[in-house]
């Protein structure tokens, strides 16, 4: 869709709003409402479909009631960014007051352009104002624009509900200011109108439920927790097992999900308990609509395509924006309800509850049924139906996380998961890339080589793989491989961390897969998961022929008791010139996690990555990329307007799992992500250039400290690791970046036009010799420095340590210290160096009143 229209009737010169660059989002298609003072007031109702959103304007705004036709209508396609504007536009086109009336994700069955195209589209809205099922039905009559009716259908939402109650005091202020009035209710009934917006659904009584749970034989009372939890696991087999003391489900084609419910509100989480909640308001809402006050539940989240089917392609391409299918959470198991822990009994009683459970839920929870018995017959009937296969379950099974043979699978197509290690290059027309390389784990401490799949791939994959995975390989492998098909001319090598899920017709000659095709990228996945095979010892089959598997996980050494983390290749050599090996770095940072982690907890975190060792291309990564699971991510806005998924770490095991990957430093944002605008340091670069002595960069230190001083401000010192010093000043509370940036600069060039011999603001090479620049431009939203206790890239490992005051004229450089005699001196140290730094009281409004009184 062309943003034409919206770039010809703006000045971006002139306006707040976002220009159309750069605007593509990741994650699911959104929408948003805005409300529009403008010269005739309005709600401006969006749809991201593909990488625009299509707009209408709805005078009156949405109506919950069926019997209302509410005109919408058709104005020009917006970007993307667009979903995030609020504020004023000054002048011109659309000038008015915009504030956010609503967004979240929305769902159709079908193609959305399609439907568009025809003058029907039927779509769920996820948001937190504007729920359930709605109809943009386009108009007969003959309009300067095109004109549509926005219409609730008769659904559980529906009810005596307008827009104008939905408005809170932000919005109703605005609508004041404007000099235009909401519709005539008084507050108390908005607010009742507001508590009207919930699903009207039979619920089973809880009672009822509670007292069925205490029938059932193994049953016990257990304290509840919303936490995430172990899924069960199955064993591939090749055939279904035999007799009535197995029942059979469909095996379903989504993502694996477990759900927890703590005093009426849901968690979902990821096979390997990453948190889903954000990209599945849906199923949130619908969980929590069952009116439980707490469960552990178990099943599969899929898409359905415009038949209703089950369909992967339409999920992965819903869960990445590309399209809006409706997602359904497919229920098998029920291990816990109502304060009552069922995991001992039988599976067959607690699939009865289950079902119980789920009789009246909301749409997007669905049950999986079963048969007892008969696994030939549902194993062909899946052959018919060309389903993915069966899960065989013992109908006596307990339930227990991780891997048994109590949840047995079995396939219609042969497939299996495989690490990428590498890529060809693109030719032709082809984006990114001609195909990715594939290998797996072989027990010998390298990896076997299995083949490429060049097939099954969206054009987001392409871009999205194109800008992450498929970039700066190397001509030679950074692991040992084995079996590489000499044929392989022109490729580029990557470390081992994406998993891909990829379909296959046998074994080959070589031990290469037969016509491999792309499933998935395996997101929920790492490639620790590749040794823990679903394969059981038997033969598995092939095309024609019988194959031994071979899933041993490659020697690695276990970095914490719950083996959360497996760090593969040790003793590869990340520092060569000094020996130092990855373990060596692993083990370092163990040693110094209580004095780093303070340091980076929950604070947007850029990693320098250093896959093949520092003497190789080394890297700086800000964003999340696949293969990353315990690590946090974060949405944050960033410069261009645009919004992007930063990592942080959260805790010891995420930390662990950046050096899995191949992290060496860490360099932390002045603030958290959740506060991502307002900084808490300000930190002031000493860069010495070539021809200035440390004793010189040392009394440097001391001049900004007192300078600081004098203006109220308490600070604290530390090596850099390389030839400089910081000066950290933190700030309780703290300020906006804009004001915090200011005041940097101002300070920088106060001290450099004080001693201009000695110090200079600018980063011009030429204007740096025997001076001292003062970097102050690690003060702005999105800009980092050096982690506390961070190693550096560099030649002999050093690392970045902070001092006390009066310790700083016994250091010897601003490398004095290194991966060996950090853990050392730390060992020595009866406290820590910058004690009190987080309790510390001060802001720069001191300093500016400090300065007026001046």
């Amino acid at each position: 869709m062309s943003l034409h229209e919206y770039k010809r009737k703006r000045n971006f010169g002139r306006t707040r709003e976002p220009a159309p660059e750069g605007s593509a989002r990741a994650g699911r298609a959104i929408f948003v409402v805005q409300l529009h003072h403008a010269s005739r007031r309005h709600f401006d109702f969006r749809l991201q479909v593909g990488d625009t959103l299509r707009s209408w304007a709805v005078p009156k705004g949405p109506s919950y009631d069926p019997k209302v036709k509410r005109l919408a209508v058709e104005v020009e396609d917006h970007p993307v960014s667009y979903a995030d504007f609020e504020g004023d536009i000054a002048e011109g086109y659309g000038k008015g007051h915009v504030d956010l009336f609503d967004r979240g994700v929305w769902a159709t069955r079908g193609d959305a352009e399609a439907q568009l195209h025809k003058g029907h589209l039927v779509f769920e809205l996820f948001g937190e104002r504007l729920k359930g099922t709605w109809h943009l039905v386009r108009s007969g009559r003959k309009e300067r624009q095109p004109a549509w009716f926005l219409i609730k259908a008769d659904d559980a939402y529906a009810g005596d509900v307008e827009a104008d109650d939905l408005l809170d005091a932000t919005m109703r202020e605005s609508t004041r200011r404007a000099a235009k009035t909401p519709a005539k209710r008084s507050a108390a009934a908005r607010a009742t109108a507001r508590d009207k917006v919930v699903p009207k659904v039979r619920k089973v009584s809880t009672a009822v439920l509670t007292k069925a749970a205490v029938a059932l034989d193994g049953s016990h009372k257990a304290k509840a927790s919303g936490d995430f939890f172990a899924p069960q696991l199955a064993r591939l087999r090749e055939v279904p097992p035999q007799g009535d003391a197995w029942l059979h489900e469909v095996k379903w084609d989504g993502y694996r999900i477990v759900a927890t419910l703590l005093k009426g509100k849901a968690r979902l989480w990821s096979r390997n308990g990453l948190p889903w909640n954000e990209r599945l308001p849906e199923i949130v809402q619908a969980l929590e609509a069952l009116g439980l006050d707490s469960a552990r539940l178990d099943g599969e989240l899929i898409a359905l395509d415009g038949e209703g089917r089950s369909n992967f392609n339409a999920l992965q391409r819903t869960l990445s924006g590309e399209a809006q299918a409706p997602l359904v959470y497919m229920l098998f198991d029920l291990p816990f309800i109502q304060g009552h822990d069922l995991s001992r009994v039988p599976l067959i009683e607690r699939k009865a509850l289950l079902q119980r459970l789920l009789a009246h839920a909301p749409a997007h929870l669905g049950f999986s049924s079963h048969t007892v018995g008969h696994g030939d017959d549902v194993f062909a009937m899946a052959m018919e139906q060309k389903l993915e296969g069966i899960i065989a379950k013992r109908v006596d099974g307990g339930y227990h996380g991780g891997r048994g043979d109590d949840w047995q699978k079995i396939k219609r197509l042969e497939s299996d998961e495989f690490a990428v290690v590498g890529y060809t290059p693109a030719k032709g027309s082809r984006l990114a890339f001609g195909s990715l390389l594939l290998a797996r784990p072989n027990g010998k401490g390298s990896w076997t080589y299995v083949g490429r799949v060049g097939t099954g791939f969206t054009d987001a994959m392409l871009r999205d793989l194109g800008d992450t995975l498929a970039r700066g390989g190397t001509k030679k492998p950074g692991v040992r491989i084995e079996n590489i098909d000499p044929m392989l001319r022109g490729a580029l090598w990557v470390q081992p961390t994406v998993v891909a899920e990829v379909y296959f017709r046998g074994i080959g000659n070589k031990t290469l897969l037969r016509q491999p095709s792309l499933k998935a990228l395996r997101v929920d996945k790492s490639i620790g998961d590749l040794g823990d095979s679903d394969r059981t010892p038997a033969k598995t089959r092939t095309a024609g022929k019988t194959a031994k598997r071979t899933g041993a996980k490659a020697p690695a050494k276990k970095i914490d008791s719950d083996d959360t983390i497996i760090i593969t290749h040790p003793d590869r050599l990340v520092f060569p010139a000094d020996k130092i090996s990855k373990q060596d770095v692993v083990d370092y940072y163990k040693q110094v996690m209580p004095w780093l982690l303070p340091g980076i907890h929950d604070r947007p975190t850029s990693t320098i990555r250093c896959p093949g060792g520092i003497d190789s291309p080394c890297f700086f990564q800000k964003h999340m990329v696949a293969g990353l699971e315990h690590t946090g991510q974060a949405k944050l806005k960033e410069e261009t307007g645009a919004q992007a998924v930063y990592l942080y770490p959260r805790d010891e095991t995420g930390v662990m799992e950046l050096l899995q990957f191949g992290a060496v430093e860490f360099h932390p944002w002045g603030s958290h992500v959740d506060s991502p605008d307002v900084a808490d340091r300000v930190v002031f670069d000493l860069d010495p250039g070539d021809d200035v002595a440390w004793s010189r960069v040392v009394a440097a230190a001391r001049m900004t400290r007192g300078f600081l001083a004098d203006l109220g401000l308490v600070s604290f010192v530390r090596t850099t690791g390389g030839k400089g010093l910081h000066v950290v000043v933190p700030l309780n509370p703290g300020a906006a970046w804009k004001e915090v940036k200011a005041f940097a600069r101002g300070f920088a060039e106060a001290l450099a036009a004080a001693h201009p011999l000695e110090f200079v603001a600018t980063a011009t090479k030429r204007f740096r010799q025997g001076r001292i620049y003062v970097d102050y431009l690690r003060n702005g939203r999105g800009a980092t420095a050096v982690a506390s206790y961070s190693l550096r890239s560099r030649v002999g490992a050093p690392v970045a340590v902070p001092l006390r005051w009066e310790e700083l004229g016994k250091v010897r450089s601003g490398a004095a210290f290194d991966i060996r005699s950090t853990p050392k001196r730390l060992a020595r140290l009866k406290k820590d160096p910058w004690e009190g730094i987080d309790s510390v009281k001060q802001s720069l409004d001191s300093v500016t009143r400090k300065l007026a009184g001046q």
